[in-house]
């Protein structure tokens, strides 16, 4: 397969990351920390080294459906993983910059339906690929509840 492909898939994957730990950190020791949160959020610092890591496991996975015989399944696969993660980036906008919790609940629960739909799809093609993308779904999980929680302790 070829480095060049796998190389542009982790600059288009850390590039979302990039963008939206731009809009995150801003954020961060102002709103962020005058929400009330639930007692399993971890510590902010981790969260940068997560979503670098799941970040490079997407593009990875993307890469391995890039480097599969051309077909129908194929070109679906990609399409959901482009909207997945154009649904990634849009939560840390909705969440962070807009301070719009509830939204970015109803959000985040359509990127989690896209990340598994993407998965499935992935796993058709490449068993490989639907492994790398397993912890983002299950990050992706985490994130919900955790969403949920903000939203059921911080009122409007």
């Amino acid at each position: 397969m070829c480095i060049a492909s796998l190389v542009l898939w982790i600059l288009v994957c850390q590039s979302v990351g990039v963008l939206g730990g731009f809009w995150t950190a801003a954020e961060i020791p102002g709103w962020y920390r005058g929400l009330t949160k639930p007692t399993f959020n971890p510590p902010n610092w981790i969260f940068g080294p997560v979503w670098t890591t799941l970040y490079l496991l997407m593009a990875i996975s993307a890469w391995k459906i890039t480097g599969a015989a051309p077909s129908r399944e194929r070109t679906l696969a990609l399409t959901l993983f482009a909207a997945q993660l154009l649904l990634n980036l849009a939560w840390s906008w909705i969440f962070f910059r807009e301070h719009a919790i509830r939204a970015a609940f109803a959000e985040i629960l359509c990127m989690w339906l896209a990340i598994g739909a993407t998965t499935l799809l992935f796993a058709q093609i490449s068993t490989t690929a639907a492994w790398l993308m397993a912890p983002y779904w299950a990050w992706v999980s985490f994130a919900s509840l955790l969403n949920a929680a903000i939203v059921r302790l911080n009122p409007a």
